[in-house]
């Protein structure tokens, strides 16, 4: 049996509940049996503080929260002063504009740019991390994809994998075989199911081979899984997140 870790879920599943009232969206992502959350904006509440008061209150840890790149390069400063607000050791970001994943050398000049980034972070003690999407999977004109060569030229010390296993999957690889190629450099894994269709749906709903993800997560270096739905199509997001986190109750992962 794996050894359970703690089961964070993504707030952007929740969005739009967050954005009307956080607080209480935050205590029904609690009750449900969650441990921790991974922010993705805050909600109602606009600010890192107030977001902070609303977790301690429901007994919930922030395992990452989403950064755009943009907002890195506007202002690194209130990025780390928010991490450390939250409490949280990962920044990441959480997607690449278009105009920046034109060719292998923006992927480089990417990985050059997040390691002076990540750099910054660590003498704050935070550390920073890339999520993926399966755009990262393009290839140029090789046998090598954007997502390697991103990877291979940044510093894993600096640069950290947050692997969304669904998107890994929906580009045609296999999220565990991708686990253990960055052994060591996966703290934080992504967990949504797909249909046979290849759509979006809840944890054990679905096709994704989940033993083989969880058996990865012990070399990959996993401190937690973070449910998400980037789109819920059968169910209110709640109980979307609830149907995933009882699932991974039953396949016994939960910490």
């Amino acid at each position: 049996m794996t050894e359970p870790l703690p089961i964070a879920l993504q707030l952007y599943t929740v969005r739009d509940d967050a954005a009307r009232d956080f607080a209480a969206t935050i205590a029904s992502v609690a009750k449900i049996g969650y441990a921790a959350v991974e922010l993705a904006g805050y909600g109602s509440v606009k600010s890192a503080g107030p977001a902070k008061h609303i977790l301690d209150d429901n007994g919930l840890i922030v395992a990452g929260q989403h950064v755009a790149l943009d907002a890195l390069e506007a202002d690194l400063s209130r990025v780390i002063e928010d991490a450390q607000t939250l409490g949280t050791e990962f920044v990441v970001v959480p997607y690449l504009p278009a105009e920046r994943r034109l060719s292998l050398d923006g992927y480089r000049q990417l990985a050059s740019l997040l390691e002076e980034y990540g750099s910054t972070l660590r003498d704050a003690g935070l550390q920073l991390a890339y999520h993926n999407h399966d755009f990262e999977f393009q290839k140029f004109g090789g046998d090598i994809y954007g997502y390697d060569v991103f990877f291979g030229a940044a510093d894993p010390e600096l640069v950290k994998v947050e692997m969304d296993t669904f998107w890994v999957k929906k580009a045609g690889e296999d999220p565990a075989a991708y686990m253990r190629k960055y052994a060591g450099r996966v703290p934080l894994v992504h967990l949504k199911d797909m249909t046979p269709e290849g759509e979006f749906a809840e944890v054990g709903e679905g096709t994704m081979d989940y033993p083989a993800i969880f058996s990865a997560a012990s070399v990959a270096g996993t401190q937690f899984y973070i449910v998400e739905q980037d789109r819920c199509d059968k169910h209110a997001p709640l109980e979307s997140a609830r149907i995933s986190f009882d699932n991974l109750r039953k396949l016994g992962v939960v910490s």
